[in-house]
């Protein structure tokens, strides 16, 4: 395989990201005192930083890697939304389908940090389910941009925060089935058996076994291949890529299936580490319409991504230099 060939075809590539978008705040301290008003540390504030999170960081991650990127999503209309917006200009995230609602407050999180470690989360959102109205137009700005300027991929990334409804998922996976849009799923738990007839679909183990309600006693190729068979029957997709933690990765199409064992890394945070398997997953796929290399490049990149702390996006570079490594 000549990876570097690989990654320059990845800039040929359009792909649409449609989810739950999110800032994320950082606010870098240290402590020095416990407070005397409450038995509480005081933190003394360093710096702070707002980084792309939710789907946007599946969007950022294939930006690092060259792809034609666009983000489909509902905002508020706050100033949290206008910073996410800048942002994502910023770092080449086409923003044409992002909607702005006054319904709805954009998602922020807010993560207090002191000596490398998370001290406490503030989480300011709305998770219902967006209105009837903003479906329809989430809806008809997806159905312009297929018939304007088709993308190779659409990536379903749900975090449960209400802009993947039932109905929108079920119209835009007609949508690209129609236009011959490959799909991708990274979905979550309350909307974890909507997305059916996908081309891939990517949970991780502890989502399977709650989706499906099993009992894993063993993580084995014949355990994975049951549960391949009853995500098969509920959601009719074609390839099944759960992520195994520490175990690696498991992929099954209709012609092979296999896990892919873990590298070992110095992992300082796995937050963030889904978004760049869904994001790298989708594009080798895209790119080769080979699952197993999907499965092998996705698995390194999420593994370099935890030695970050924090979100962070892939490192073209850095992936590119472990895909010639381990893989060739």
């Amino acid at each position: 395989m000549n990876f570097k060939a690989l990654f320059e075809q990845f800039k040929n590539i359009k792909v649409v990201v449609l989810g739950d978008v999110m800032l994320d705040t950082y606010l870098w301290g240290h402590v020095e005192r416990i407070s005397p008003e409450a038995p509480v540390p005081v933190v003394s504030l360093d710096k702070k930083e707002y980084r792309i999170g939710g789907a946007g960081n599946v969007a950022l991650n294939l930006v690092a890697l060259g792809a034609d990127t666009s983000i489909i999503s509902v905002i508020g209309n706050d100033e949290d939304g206008k910073q996410l917006t800048s942002m994502f200009e910023k770092d080449n995230v086409q923003t044409a389908l992002l909607l702005t609602s006054s319904e709805r407050i954009t998602t922020n999180k807010t993560r207090i940090i002191s000596r490398n470690q998370q001290m406490m989360r503030l989480d300011a959102e709305i998770t219902k389910d967006i209105s009837a109205k903003d479906e329809q137009s989430l809806i008809e700005k997806i159905e312009t941009l297929f018939k304007t300027n088709k993308p190779d991929v659409l990536i379903f990334e749900d975090y449960n925060k209400g802009v993947l409804t039932d109905k929108i998922i079920s119209s835009v996976i007609a949508l690209c089935k129609q236009y011959d849009v490959l799909t991708t799923v990274d979905p979550k738990k309350k909307n974890f058996f909507a997305f059916k007839g996908v081309d891939i679909f990517k949970p991780n183990l502890k989502e399977v076994k709650a989706g499906l309600n099993v009992l894993l006693e063993e993580v084995s190729k014949e355990n994975l291949q049951q549960i391949h068979t009853g995500l098969k029957e509920k959601l009719q997709h074609e390839i099944s890529l759960i992520t195994l933690s520490e175990y690696g990765m498991f992929y099954q199409s209709s012609l092979a299936n296999k896990i892919i064992p873990t590298h070992v890394r110095n992992i300082a945070d796995v937050s963030g580490a889904g978004d760049t398997v869904i994001a790298v997953a989708s594009l080798v796929y895209a790119a080769t319409k080979q699952i197993e290399l999907a499965a092998e490049i996705a698995n390194i990149a999420g593994g370099l991504v935890c030695e970050e702390v924090g979100t962070a996006a892939i490192n073209s570079e850095k992936l590119l230099a472990e895909c010639e490594l381990l893989l060739s």
